[in-house]
């Protein structure tokens, strides 16, 4: 009976020994085998697209009219208004091309005889000035003028730097030359305008 029993406890022993063995084996084993390593897959970067448009040359409006035997243009947003048969004041010693001083719309403006301005010979401008265009700023300054012509839009790379004889002392009162129609116009530089019809007369007195 005893060694019965003893040779069960030996069974039970040896089966829990194996037991554990077998399970200490089998966690091994798993622990042991070799994990596929996974690869990350990064996002490749995102290549803007390259847009190729040119940047679209600047629109300007032409305010164009007849002076002389010349045409000139003026951009429009320098124009305030336009008068028809303007009598100027005449100024004592004023310079050729300062015809005199002219209301419109209430401003007393400094009227310019543009011919005279970008040439030697000013205009034979009658007692009444056919018309008279009133320029923006603060110089009050009017431009003497023949007739009016139509008002145009271009491109700013479709301007011409001005070439003559006395480039040099124009650049300040001509921004360039268009061409329109068959037409040289010649765009005018409101900010420069007084100044340079007021040099004229210095220069002469210099002279003397």
């Amino acid at each position: 009976m005893y060694h019965t029993r003893f040779i069960r406890k030996n069974i039970r022993i040896q089966s829990l020994v194996g037991f554990q063995l077998t399970a200490l084996q089998s966690h091994g084993f798993m622990q042991q085998r070799p994990t596929a390593t996974r690869k990350m897959s990064t996002p490749e970067p995102e290549v803007p697209a390259i847009q190729e448009s040119e940047a679209e040359p600047l629109l300007r409006d032409l305010f164009s009219f007849a002076a002389g035997n010349r045409t000139f243009a003026i951009f429009e947003d320098e124009v305030e208004g336009t008068a028809e048969s303007k009598r100027p004041a005449r100024l004592p010693h004023a310079p050729p091309a300062v015809l005199g001083v002219v209301c419109v719309r209430g401003r007393m403006l400094t009227t310019l005889d543009p011919a005279a301005l970008v040439e030697a010979e000013p205009v034979n401008w009658p007692q009444e000035i056919p018309l008279v265009i009133a320029l923006r700023g603060d110089e009050q300054l009017a431009l003497a003028a023949d007739s009016l012509r139509e008002t145009i839009t271009i491109a700013s790379t479709d301007i011409e730097q001005f070439e003559g004889d006395q480039s040099d002392r124009l650049q300040p009162i001509i921004v360039g030359v268009a061409r329109h129609g068959g037409e040289e116009l010649t765009i005018l530089n409101p900010s420069g305008l007084f100044a340079a019809a007021f040099q004229r007369i210095e220069r002469r007195r210099r002279r003397f």
